[in-house]
This record gives C-alpha cells, structure tokens and sequence, in this order.
C-alpha cells in the first residue's frame, strides 16, 4: 500500500487497534493526526514514533462526540497540512456487561462515542473531500456492534 503523500486522521488511535492503523499508515508513507480525549502522554508516545519514521504528526485533543471539536481538528488539518486523504473512524467505546445492567447514562455515552463521533467526524470531513473531489473514509466497528 503505498500512502506516500497522503494525510489521514485516525480517531482513537493512541492504543489498540488505533494505534496499530496509525502506526500502519505512516509506515507506509502517510502523514497522520489523531485525536486523544484524556491520554495525553499515549498520544505523544504515538507521534514520538511516527515522527521516528520521518513522518509528520499532528495530536489534537478532541472528544469525539463534539461536533465542534471534530471541525476543529479538520480545521487543523488543513492547517497544518494544506490537505486531508483518509479520514478513519476508529474511537469506540464498549460498557463490558450485560445489557439489563448498563445504565442509561452508560449507553448514552456509547451512542455518542460509537455513532455520533463516526458521524461528527464524516461530517467534518465531507466538505474537504467534496471541495478535493477526493477522499477515502474507513468505519472501523466490533464483533459487539
């Protein structure tokens, strides 16, 4: 896969699976923003290393389920890099438990993570791909979904 070039964001992309498809990215060749919402320090780590692929990186707090945060973070994107490729929406959130012990509060937040965020950031992403007339978006989601 050559990406060489490229600029993606990577929503929840400090651990696990997120980590792993920035990681992926700018190892080959694309230039990466993700977002954290409250690890700083895993989010800097992640850039630390992309930069030690001689690629760029851009950490953005945002929660996702913020529409404001997401046009932000597209704003300083663009910014930053004069352009955006790849959006991945990747932030997700599971309450482990069973369904008649998850609170209202806790699905909630679920919903505003799993489905608004997908959402907040397409949303932020489609004028930029529509004004490029390019842009690939990615929707990452678990066997629980």
């Amino acid at each position: 896969m050559e990406l060489e070039g490229k600029i993606a964001i990577v929503t929840g992309g400090t651990r696990g699976i997120g980590r792993a498809i920035v990681l992926d990215l700018a190892a080959n060749g694309a230039d990466v923003a993700l977002n954290y919402h409250k690890s700083a320090d895993l989010a800097m780590e992640v850039a630390e290393t992309i930069r030690g692929m001689g690629r760029r990186a851009l950490v953005v707090q945002a929660d996702v389920s913020s529409f404001n945060d997401a046009q932000a973070m597209a704003q300083k994107v663009l910014d930053e890099f004069g352009r955006l490729d790849i959006l991945v929406n990747n932030a997700g959130m599971n309450w482990d438990g069973v369904v008649w012990k998850m609170t209202e509060e806790q699905w909630d937040r679920v919903i505003e993570v799993d489905l608004k965020g997908t959402f907040n950031y397409t949303r932020a992403a489609a004028p930029i791909f529509r004004q490029q007339e390019s842009g690939k978006i990615v929707n990452i989601t678990s066997i629980n979904g």
